[in-house]
């Protein structure tokens, strides 16, 4: 779908034919059916947003979409990267400064530093009621999930040959791709500490590391596994669905672990600073129909509402397992690089 179109006609997405999610029990379905941008109250007066960095300039889209259909919305942004912008938000609490309405965030660990300092404002409980059960958060609405996946090569392996415990993936004899310094991955390895404890993740980290070779994002891991220059590698779903996308015939598939980090299931989000209704009316934007299709559709994220397809190419959601995480509790990175420096992996 073509940015001109979304922006000219952000309805015309819709759900008309949209099958739902398939059931599992982290994405049961809800009570609440989806809502179209046209059910949403217009948005008029001043909002100052802080954006984590987006994909690609989606969500960059879906402001100009909102800020169209609402010309009376005097809409500021503030761009950079998630963490610093987290760390910034909390900053200026401490000096009684507020100058962000709203903050979007591309990991939920950076949500978390945010709630934790009780800067976030609670949701209408008929906000939450549109998010699927498990992504139901009292002072942040996640927007899109990713799920953590191993892509493989399917030249040089079957699925039947990759292990569905992370934790295997260590004692096997397969060529790994991965980048610790991602921050997905290092949110992945938070998550490791959180289920199997430090020591066992430390030892992981290091086995992993004598098979391991670096790259310096996940998309590059994922287009080695395609080329073959590695068996497996660590990263989160879209970066193999877009990658297959403009190369349907790729050597590419993937695999999941069960119930465990491997298939950590991790989201975007967003949270209300302030008190103004229109920060929240707002965020129902981009919980509606169009924009969760339009992520869903363009950049391969998983809508986390009921009602709306999930990105073509991934597998039925009920075919994965994924760890019960508080996505808040990966707010604390510090810990996590710690532990991969003294590894060796940073």
């Amino acid at each position: 779908m073509k940015r001109r179109t979304f922006i000219q006609g952000l309805a015309a997405l819709g759900v008309a034919g949209a099958l739902p999610l398939p059931l599992s029990r982290a994405f049961a379905a809800t009570t609440a059916s989806p809502v179209s941008v046209d059910q949403l109250p217009r948005l008029e007066g001043k909002l100052t947003l802080y954006l984590g960095r987006g994909e690609g300039g989606l969500y960059e889209n879906v402001l100009q979409a909102i800020q169209d259909k609402n010309p009376k919305l005097e809409l500021g942004i503030r761009r950079g990267p998630t963490a610093a912008l987290a760390n910034t938000i909390v900053a200026e609490a401490k000096m009684g400064v507020q100058r962000a309405d709203l903050f979007w965030a591309v990991d939920s660990g950076a949500i978390g530093l945010v709630t934790d300092a009780g800067l976030a404002h609670p949701l209408p409980d008929d906000l939450s009621a549109q998010l699927q059960p498990l992504f139901r958060y009292p002072g942040w609405a996640p927007v899109t999930g990713r799920v953590r996946t191993l892509p493989y090569n399917t030249e040089r392996l079957s699925a039947e040959q990759i292990p569905t415990d992370i934790m295997d993936i260590a004692e096997s004899d397969l060529s790994i791709g991965w980048a610790p310094a991602y921050a997905s991955f290092q949110s992945f390895v938070t998550a490791m500490r959180l289920i199997e404890g430090d020591d066992k993740t430390a030892k992981w980290l290091k086995k992993v590391q004598k098979r391991a070779k670096s790259y310096a994002g996940e998309l590059g891991v994922v287009m080695a596994v395609e080329r073959g220059e590695v068996d497996i590698g660590f990263a989160n779903h879209y970066y193999t669905l877009r990658l297959k996308s403009g190369k349907p015939d790729a050597n590419l598939a993937l695999a999941f672990t069960n119930n465990d980090a491997g298939c950590l299931v991790n989201a975007s989000g967003i949270l209300a600073l302030s008190e103004d209704p229109l920060a929240v009316n707002f965020m129902r934007y981009l919980l509606s129909a169009e924009v969760q299709s339009y992520l869903a559709q363009e950049a391969y994220e998983i809508p986390l509402i009921s009602g709306v397809s999930q990105p073509q190419g991934l597998p039925p959601l009920a075919s994965i397992s994924p760890p019960k995480v508080d996505l808040t509790q990966l707010a604390d990175l510090r810990p996590t690089l710690d532990l991969m420096r003294a590894s060796g992996v940073l």
